[in-house]
């Protein structure tokens, strides 16, 4: 229960103590309205805040892009004509859908007939007329996206698998670290382009077989995106590895944990972060480097796909380069969101 003081007037008299407590009430009254009001409208301008910077931003950024690409574009001349707009790439778009339908149609047919073909034969009492052949088609512009991304995943993991280990060796060892930093720091800025000739010729001299397990362009492609991808993710492992809290560690030692009881628990739950990071980067380097390495080598994939347009030379090829080359940027930023995925779930369920 509260106390109520009552104060005194200048002759000595006392204060009215309702008077006190009046003027008491009321300020504890007025301000809880204020501060009811203030926190009101603060939940409100937090989502209105929030709001504008992750979706009205962004689509005014790429609405403002469309319309200064509209507009200027038909000022550029080029030996295939004006550069194409938005709207001429998007109509190319669902023109390269279209002919993946008619593809999917036209194999769905040819195996079908096949199989009356081959139906025939065994009902004829004749089974060495059986054949069993498989659509050679021209590969379309998916086709040439699925290819690349599973060139991208094999040349990614195994950078990630050539990387991890040895950026934990090199940050729990000095001396090793000591060892392979003027390697990495060679080997780093090497381009891909200098990479393929050479990977070209060992691959080629290592697989001889007619019929190998992979492609043999697949496999050249993927050597170098491993090569070319796996230095971001073998830094920061070994600076996330090095930077280990010391205390950390010593708590390892008196816990006595064995050396891999000590990596699994301690070592590389504090370098996740780093390791994600790094990976993140490696992804993204590796995307560039194989669409580099296919235009080069004329492997299947996204890279083939625009220098066949660009030496196709018609009217539509500018507009379905264009169209490549947003797919190869929406791609690259779908792998990027992903990795950050693994990376919150993975940080989640692995505390120290």
């Amino acid at each position: 229960m509260a106390t109520v003081f009552a104060d005194k007037f200048d002759d000595g008299t006392a204060q009215p103590a309702t008077e006190a407590m009046a003027g008491s009430v009321a300020g504890k009254v007025s301000a809880p309205a204020e501060t009811k009001t203030a926190s009101a409208a603060s939940p409100l301008t937090g989502i209105m805040a929030k709001w504008g910077q992750t979706i009205v931003a962004p689509v005014l950024g790429i609405l403002a892009f469309l319309g200064l690409w509209a507009a200027l574009a038909p000022q550029v001349d080029t030996s295939l004509g004006a550069l194409p707009g938005p709207v001429q790439v998007a109509e190319q778009g669902v023109s390269l859908f279209g002919e993946w339908q008619a593809a999917r149609e036209t194999e769905a047919q040819f195996y079908a007939d096949q199989d009356a073909r081959n139906a025939e034969a065994l009902s004829a009492g004749n089974p060495g007329a059986v054949r069993d052949f498989e659509y050679a088609g021209p590969p379309t512009f998916l086709d040439q996206i699925f290819t690349s991304l599973k060139t991208v995943a094999l040349g990614f993991g195994l950078a990630t698998l050539v990387a991890v280990p040895l950026g934990l060796a090199a940050g729990l060892s000095p001396l090793f670290n000591a060892a392979i930093n003027p390697l990495i720091q060679i080997m780093k800025p090497v381009s891909p382009l200098a990479w393929l000739p050479i990977v070209t010729m060992v691959i080629s001299a290592t697989i001889s077989s007619v019929d190998p397990i992979l492609p043999k362009a697949f496999v050249i492609s993927a050597l170098v995106v491993m090569l070319c991808s796996l230095w971001p993710t073998l830094i920061n492992t070994a600076v996330g590895t090095a930077s280990i809290d010391k205390d950390l560690l010593n708590v390892g030692r008196v816990l006595k944990l064995g050396w891999f009881a000590k990596l699994r628990r301690l070592v590389l739950p504090a370098s996740l972060p780093y390791i994600f990071t790094g990976m993140r980067l490696s992804l993204g380097v590796g995307w560039m480097v194989l669409i580099a390495a296919e235009m080069l080598a004329q492997n299947p994939g996204l890279g083939k796909f625009v220098w066949d347009e660009f030496q196709n030379g018609s009217s539509q090829s500018l507009a379905r380069i264009m169209f490549a080359v947003v797919v190869i940027g929406f791609i690259g930023f779908g792998l990027d969101r992903i990795m950050m995925s693994l990376q919150s779930l993975v940080s989640r369920n692995h505390q120290i």
